[in-house]
């Protein structure tokens, strides 16, 4: 009769062993927090000083540094600039994976005449307010 126990235990045993297994890889987890930029900080001062009709691209490269390209469409040219920054959380699990990004840009669009003369300057500053959001599901 022992023999039949025996027989009997093992099966519990194993299924025991892959419960426990299965729990810990469940519960074998982490969280992750990132942060990120992409691109130069476009300065204040330097986009104040951009006068339409006056300055000239050499005056917007001087003032602001190297556009990220120069995009040319019907002899005017345009003259982006960018910089992202980006916040990241993440829950990590072995089989689920979950995560917030919060991601902002700065974009500068200097657009110039035939000339090279400037015509107009667009520009948008977000970049100052992505934040950290530790709860990933919802507001």
């Amino acid at each position: 009769m022992t023999r039949g126990n025996a027989a009997r235990r093992r099966p519990i045993k194993g299924l025991a062993c892959h419960a426990l297994m299965l729990s810990t890889l469940l519960l074998a987890g982490g969280c992750a927090f990132g942060r990120a930029t992409l691109g130069d900080d476009i300065r204040q001062e330097g986009v104040v000083a951009i006068k339409n009709g006056v300055s000239t691209r050499t005056d917007v490269v001087a003032r602001t540094g190297a556009p990220d390209r120069i995009v040319q469409a019907n002899g005017r040219e345009s003259l982006p600039y960018y910089r992202y920054d980006l916040k990241s959380s993440s829950l990590l699990l072995i089989l689920v994976n979950f995560s917030r990004f919060n991601i902002k840009s700065d974009d500068l669009y200097v657009l110039l005449n035939r000339e090279g003369v400037v015509e107009d300057v667009l520009f948008g500053r977000r970049t100052d307010k992505p934040t950290f959001r530790a709860w990933l599901f919802g507001e």
